[in-house]
């Protein structure tokens, strides 16, 4: 199997912009303490992120990620992010991408579901 096209990097321990990519910040939120000009991304799309009801109800329990990633993928499923996210799939299957998001836990986060989701419709 091939390695993932997709990566997602928590803002604040970005490596930097490795040749090639494309970087996109999809947090519902501008993280803190970054301005938007020092900020290395080539775009901004909070609107695949989670609707702010959905994070704030996550809050980031654990035992609720299951139910948090159905949702997600649900709302993905909306005209309004499907048409986002089909842009965000085109870019994938071209080159590295990459997502960035200011939530400490990346590995249960709306980002690692947009990530799964991305790649599982971009083959």
């Amino acid at each position: 199997m091939a390695a993932s096209r997709v990566d997602v990097l928590h803002v604040y321990e970005d490596p930097g912009r490795q040749p090639g990519s494309h970087r996109v910040l999809v947090d519902g939120s501008w993280p803190r303490g970054l301005s938007r000009e020092a900020d290395d991304y080539d775009e901004s799309m909070k609107e695949v992120a989670p609707r702010t009801e959905l994070r704030r109800w996550y809050g980031h329990d654990l035992e609720r990620f299951a139910t948090l990633s159905r949702r997600y993928r649900n709302e993905l499923e909306q005209p309004a992010t499907k048409t986002a996210g089909q842009g965000l799939r085109k870019v994938a299957r071209r080159r590295r991408f990459v997502l960035l998001i200011a939530t400490r836990d990346v590995e249960h986060s709306g980002a690692t579901v947009l990530q799964h989701v991305i790649e599982h419709s971009a083959r």
